[in-house]
């Protein structure tokens, strides 16, 4: 997991930009998906390496309006 660290922490932050933009905080978000407040906390931090299934992230796409390939699109320079 280690040698992807960089790639879970650019997905973490894809997935704190289109909640913020859906307008939704942390505790919303986590209410909607089922999962605890602490879970989307550490998924968003980018310096905890923190895994995610396909599952929720269908689910976050669907609920974010976001189609879920846009969670995977960063820049290597980012």
């Amino acid at each position: 997991m280690e040698k992807q660290a960089h790639k879970y922490k650019m997905l973490g932050l894809k997935v704190a930009y289109y909640r913020k933009l859906k307008g939704f905080t942390q505790e919303q978000l986590a209410e909607k998906l089922g999962k605890s407040t602490q879970h989307i906390g550490a998924l968003e931090a980018p310096n905890v390496l923190r895994t995610v299934s396909i599952g929720t992230l269908f689910d976050m796409s669907d609920l974010l309006g976001v189609p879920v390939y846009k969670f995977f699109q960063f820049d290597e320079d980012e």
